[in-house]
């Protein structure tokens, strides 16, 4: 959730879920508009407003992906399990770019039709 001020004498604070923001327009006041149709006059900026949206969206991948990481991954899927079982060779394992992760790929193109 996101703080932001009612635009009033006494700017009264509020949170705000980021995902609900439909549009954020400066005319001249910060004017939020959600997507359930509620409008609210802020004291923020646009600008300020897509800054503490993205500070919070990046916090929560963040925090995401350490979480990701610190789980272990496992031996085989089993939807990998499933799909080598339904090839003719079974698949190999790469190194992912991404940390000690490992991907699994078939040595079948990609575009190969399979129904």
């Amino acid at each position: 959730m996101i703080t932001l001020h009612r635009l009033g004498h006494n700017a009264e604070p509020f949170l705000l879920n980021p995902d609900l923001i439909m549009t954020v327009e400066a005319t001249p006041d910060t004017v939020v508009t959600l997507t359930t149709g509620t409008r609210f006059v802020v004291v923020e900026s646009a600008v300020r407003v897509a800054e503490e949206v993205r500070t919070w969206r990046t916090d929560i991948l963040r925090d995401a992906l350490s979480r990701r990481r610190d789980e272990p991954l496992p031996a085989r899927s089993p939807l990998a399990q499933t799909v080598s079982s339904r090839l003719d060779r079974p698949l190999q394992a790469v190194e992912s770019p991404v940390g000690d992760q490992t991907i699994e790929k078939s040595e079948r193109p990609a575009d190969y039709p399979e129904r």
